[in-house]
């Protein structure tokens, strides 16, 4: 027998009904009908409207839609309302429907230029605490790793330092001596061109050799390779992530931080200083190629003048600031893997915002190298 509803109105004046029955989805299409000739009802009415619901038997979400719908035609003509015999599970159901049936609140006009500018700054202030912050967590997790590895060297993974020395040292080598190259040249090319015309151009050795060995050769490889191996460092760590092989690893009691983060760590400080060297020499051979073509410096002659001009300090300069680089680029690509959510989309942004945070955190720890050594004449 199919299920049955009933509304009537007890009393003059439009002012009392009495729901019974079913009120559900079953019923909905023979109840809707009386609903809107109460809501009509109600609209002329006056004085308080109550509603009796003692008598219904069985009231679902439809049902306890029709039922609010009688409220809302009561509130809307301007009249107090009142349900009267409803059950804590009935009251209940029309209480979120009454909640959920409420008119979005219009949002707020948007702030001012200014204001809208402050607020930015501010979130972005936040964010680069929460960085610090989490970078120096890393840090220390890292420190207590490597020293968990000194006190028991059996605990060492070394095919898997080795892996990725291969991986971010050799196959590295190509690009980072081709560019270095290419850029030694351009220095000296461009040095060469700018001092003819104070009949200067042997001085353009001394500025690509002192450029490139304390600063291009440690802050090109560095920026290469936080976008090549710090980029590969987040997306491998972020789709183990997702496929919640880190959380496994826990299960099994192994620390994620010994054995994904510490061997990156210790291969890639291993690796970009001997990258740097390397670049520094391909460097210094560009600008040698360019000093014998363009100014006419034979080979034998531009490595007598290089043994002149460039100190010992000027050499180790930046091959100092290579395994801090190397330590930076691997925490933060590391972390930005840690961070990565369940979706593609935030293993992609997470693996730019670590390139991006990498180049930006090097240019100014080679800033921060370069005032150093100023300061102390070195």
């Amino acid at each position: 027998m199919p299920a049955r509803g009933a509304l009537d109105a007890v009393s003059s004046g439009n002012s009392s009904f009495a729901a019974s029955g079913v009120w559900n989805t079953m019923s909905a299409a023979q109840v809707e009908p009386l609903v809107l000739d109460a809501e009509s009802a109600i609209a002329h009415g006056t004085g308080t409207l109550s509603i009796d619901a003692s008598q219904i038997t069985i009231m679902d979400v439809a049902g306890a839609w029709l039922l609010h719908r009688l409220v809302a035609a009561g509130e809307a003509a301007g009249r107090p309302v009142q349900v009267a015999g409803l059950t804590g599970p009935h009251e209940v159901l029309l209480e979120e429907v009454a909640e959920n049936a409420r008119p979005p609140i219009a949002p707020l006009p948007e702030p001012p230029y200014p204001i809208r500018l402050l607020n930015d700054t501010g979130k972005a202030v936040i964010d680069a605490s929460e960085d610090i912050v989490g970078i120096t967590a890393m840090f220390g997790q890292t420190a207590i790793g490597i020293f968990k590895l000194i006190l028991n060297p059996s605990r060492l993974r070394p095919i898997a330092i080795l892996h990725h020395i291969e991986y971010t040292g050799v196959r590295a080598i190509p690009i980072i001596t081709l560019i270095s190259m290419v850029i030694g040249a351009i220095i000296a090319q461009q040095g060469a061109f700018q001092l003819r015309r104070f009949g200067a151009e042997m001085f353009s050795v001394n500025l690509v050799a002192i450029l490139t060995l304390r600063e291009v050769g440690v802050l090109i490889t560095s920026i290469m390779v936080a976008g090549r191996s710090g980029s590969a460092f987040t997306a491998e760590i972020g789709s183990m992530k997702m496929r919640e092989e880190i959380d496994a690893m826990r299960v099994l009691a192994l620390d994620p931080i010994e054995v994904l983060v510490v061997p990156r760590v210790i291969a890639l400080m291993i690796a970009l200083p001997v990258l740097t060297l390397l670049a520094d020499f391909a460097g210094l051979f560009g600008a040698g190629l360019v000093s014998w073509g363009y100014i006419g410096m034979g080979p034998d002659a531009y490595i007598s003048y290089l043994r002149n001009i460039v100190g010992e300090n000027t050499f180790w300069v930046g091959l100092i600031k290579a395994p801090f680089m190397a330590m930076v680029i691997a925490l933060i690509a590391c972390r930005e893997g840690m961070s990565v959510g369940g979706s593609a989309e935030s293993l992609g942004r997470q693996t730019t915002t670590a390139v991006v945070k990498s180049i930006f955190v090097v240019i100014v720890l080679d800033g921060l190298f370069a005032m150093f050594f100023s300061a102390i004449a070195y």
